[in-house]
């Protein structure tokens, strides 16, 4: 390689030919390949990489996926040399080739030496700059990483809790039915009730049919009075336990006259305790499905939103995107905020990474949320606009002031109080919707109407 192939790139400005030759005399030109690795993330930065032609994507594995999170592709970009300032610096992606050129590659230790002669002051700042970096970002992500667990967590844990309890409740209740239950069927057998008594006993069980809709609890209370009344007037025993689930599958006095009259003398009492022992354990066991239902359905939208066990890039369905995400902070979506969701007919799947944009629903309705404080309208809204679909977050909170929305996107601001928030800045959601799939997001902001909108291409 020749020192006038060097001296058009711009990292090279103010370096004189003799200081170009000795970088030249230290360093060797290396090809590029397509889908050639020329360095490894992980392994130690021991050479310096500038590119003088061709292009090279820096591929990171994330998960169980290669993603590409940049593009070397403009002469005089350079990567690794890290081991010129720190001995246990590492390349943080991997150099693959993608279309056919050229590299310098000098040795770290090279570029230490000719960096500590050529401008001492100049190297000390780098490596302390390179320290400080390093320190800052690993403890800055450490933390926003937390953040983010801790907030998506104790959300789930808030939205498991509910039925899982209620499915504990329902099983002890449904063990006592289960034994009252059992305890009249042998009750009714010693007082030896004949099978036509007992069949005319379940045709009457099953003339009872729920109410379509809940009864008003006051009109409950006053069945459940009325069925107390008449189990009293006829000496039958725990009759503040048979009284209310008789009332909820709908019997009434009438029903429990024409019953006695099926069973006549002491079978009443038994066949009556059967009769609501049969729908207490219905009901329970419907209790019991719709938990448990509650619980699986929650354990499915965390597998969606946490695409696991998926492909990094893949067809996606923005609308169960936002659905999950919805679902994952459903604990802040209580007391005062009503949700209204308006989903395209025609709104095709996308060519996308599913789980970096759950990542950024997360953020936008989190902060609407938080704008709202609590309280308000939360709105999303899928459209298609030419080759693209759009989504719309939008919330009735008192809107940004015109200085904020202007460094919205800027890194590292932040109007949230230490702690609060997802720890994903407006910044990275930018990154996530313009670098990883070419889309665009604005935010239109006045008093009580603030829309952030997500355009992305059907294709990247």
């Amino acid at each position: 390689m020749r020192v006038d192939e060097l001296r058009p790139l711009p990292i090279f400005e103010g370096l004189t030919d003799g200081q170009l030759a000795e970088l030249v005399e230290g360093g060797a030109e290396v090809r590029i390949e397509p889908g050639v690795d020329l360095f490894r993330e992980g392994q130690h930065a021991d050479f310096w990489w500038v590119l003088v032609e061709g292009a090279i994507d820096l591929v990171r594995r994330v998960g169980r996926e290669d993603t590409v999170v940049a593009r070397m592709d403009a002469p005089g970009r350079w990567a690794g040399g890290f081991r010129a300032w720190d001995e246990h610096g590492v390349y943080l992606a991997t150099g693959r080739g993608v279309t056919a050129g050229r590299v310098l590659r000098v040795p770290a230790e090279v570029l230490r030496e000719r960096s500590n002669a050529w401008f001492p002051f100049g190297g000390h700042l780098i490596q302390g700059l390179y320290h400080t970096a390093r320190s800052v970002e690993s403890t800055a992500r450490q933390r926003e990483s937390l953040v983010t667990l801790g907030t998506l967590a104790a959300g789930l844990a808030h939205e498991i809790n509910n039925p899982a309890a209620a499915a504990t409740r329902t099983v002890d209740a449904l063990e006592t039915a289960c034994g009252a239950l059992l305890s009249s069927v042998v009750r009714l057998a010693h007082d030896e009730l004949s099978a036509g008594q007992f069949a005319a006993l379940d045709a009457l069980r099953r003339e009872l049919e729920p109410p379509a809709v809940d009864l008003d609890p006051l009109d409950r209370a006053d069945r459940e009075q009325a069925l107390s009344s008449w189990l009293s007037r006829h000496g039958i025993e725990r009759g503040w336990t048979i009284a209310p689930p008789l009332a909820a599958a709908g019997a009434d006095p009438a029903w429990c006259e024409r019953a006695a009259t099926a069973l006549e003398g002491p079978a009443l009492g038994p066949g009556l305790e059967w009769v609501a022992s049969t729908f207490s354990v219905a009901t329970l066991l419907g209790e019991a499905k719709a938990s448990t239902r509650r619980i699986s359905e929650l354990v499915a939208a965390v597998r969606s939103y946490s695409q696991m066990d998926r492909a990094s890039l893949q067809q996606v369905d923005v609308a169960d995107g936002l659905d999950s995400t919805l679902v994952m902070l459903g604990h802040k979506l209580r007391d005062g905020v009503t949700v209204v969701r308006e989903y395209g007919a025609d709104v095709p799947r996308i060519e996308a990474h599913a789980g970096e944009l759950n990542q950024v629903w997360t953020n936008l309705i989190d902060n609407a949320v938080d704008a709202m404080d609590g309280t308000g309208t939360l709105r999303v809204a899928t459209l298609v606009e030419g080759d693209a679909v759009v989504v719309e977050i939008g919330d009735t909170g008192p809107g940004m002031p015109p200085e904020v929305a202007a460094r919205a996107f800027e890194a590292f601001y932040t109007t949230k109080d230490v702690g609060k928030g997802t720890g994903l800045g407006l910044d990275i959601a930018r990154r996530v919707v313009v670098e990883r799939h070419g889309g665009t997001i604005t935010i239109d902001s006045r008093p009580g109407r603030t829309v952030v909108r997500v355009r992305i291409p059907v294709r990247p």
